[in-house]
């Protein structure tokens, strides 16, 4: 390998320290649940957080000892648990890293076999292997929140209709958890589960809202934790709370629906140079065939050093667009 190698993967490492120097800031979402637990704590007694974390540590004795040897791989391996528990299904954060390796595993012998250098090879596996694992799991997560945001209103409406009939609070969550389908009943019923063993109601609907992550989960826990305190219509203050998340959701909509241009623009924008690349390959393959280390005579590591640098630029141009079609409410 040359020294022109080594630069340009300095170059590449400076890039991202940068980028995540630009856009590791101050978390909106992170604030905002840190101000919610802070509300949380002087409403819940301090007791319940205690008895929280000894099940946490209760539970993760009982991890059997490869899951946890694999774990201490990870820098953050509860954040990682818990991403994988929002997805709801039932993996591992031990099958997880698996999966990585094996997929880094085969990305690095298919490019070795190829004739690539192994210093490429290897940044190229680590970032396959760990960046398509993520990418399945963050999209799971997302198409579940949205499952549940979307059908959350409907559940408080029963809760409304419940408590209106005379029923205890507890006996409507457990018709929500029986009538509402998909992750909503799911995340009642764990609810339940919670209440049942010993847990008060406050400590069992925190413990949800902080494996969905999602706002109106958390509004819909301090509603609870405040009218037990202050006393009042339970049934009144949970309709005004469906209303507000109704309207929430037709806001984001309607940002949806007015920032859809944009986000065309920055697809078109991200895909055009990859369909050029293919269509040229297609019609001309030697034309293409320095970028290839398998081409022989024909490869100039140089134009594939530029070709890295490319990507690495439009990547950073494909952020900045995301970031700016992206909307907090």
């Amino acid at each position: 390998m040359d020294s022109n190698f080594f630069m340009i993967a300095g170059a590449f490492v400076v890039v991202v320290a940068l980028l995540l120097f630009l856009f590791g800031g101050p978390n909106p979402e992170k604030a905002i649940k840190r101000r919610m637990t802070a509300m949380r704590d002087r409403i819940v007694p301090s007791n319940e957080a205690a008895l929280a974390a000894q099940m946490r540590r209760t539970i993760a004795a009982r991890l059997p000892s490869q899951e946890l040897g694999l774990g201490r791989m990870l820098p953050n391996p509860e954040r990682m648990a818990q991403r994988l528990r929002r997805t709801g299904k039932k993996w591992t954060l031990g099958r997880y890293l698996w999966v990585c390796i094996g997929i880094a595993t085969f990305i690095f012998l298919a490019m070795l076999v190829q004739g690539a250098p192994i210093l490429f090879s290897i940044l190229l596996a680590v970032g396959v292997g760990l960046g398509i694992p993520h990418m399945v799991v963050g999209k799971l997560i997302t198409k579940r929140v949205s499952n549940f945001t979307a059908r959350f209103p409907d559940a408080i409406d029963l809760l409304v209709r419940g408590l209106r009939s005379g029923l205890p609070i507890a006996e409507t969550l457990n018709a929500v958890s029986t009538e509402i389908p998909g992750p909503v009943g799911v995340e009642f019923k764990q609810v339940i589960e919670r209440i049942r063993i010993g847990k008060s109601m406050e400590a069992a609907l925190q413990e949800s809202a902080d494996a969905l992550g999602t706002p109106e989960f958390q509004f819909f826990c301090i509603t609870l934790a405040i009218q037990r305190e202050t006393g009042g219509n339970l049934a009144e203050t949970l309709a005004n709370l469906s209303e507000v998340l109704r309207k929430r959701a037709q806001m984001k909509l309607k940002i949806k629906a007015m920032s859809s241009e944009a986000k065309a623009s920055a697809w078109i924008v991200g895909a055009l140079p990859f369909l050029v690349f293919a269509l040229v390959y297609v019609m001309n393959p030697d034309y293409l065939a320095a970028f290839f280390p398998w081409s022989g005579e024909l490869y100039d590591p140089r134009v594939m050093y530029t070709g890295i640098g490319g990507l690495v630029w439009m990547s950073m141009g494909v952020g900045i667009m995301a970031k700016m079609v992206n909307f907090e409410i």
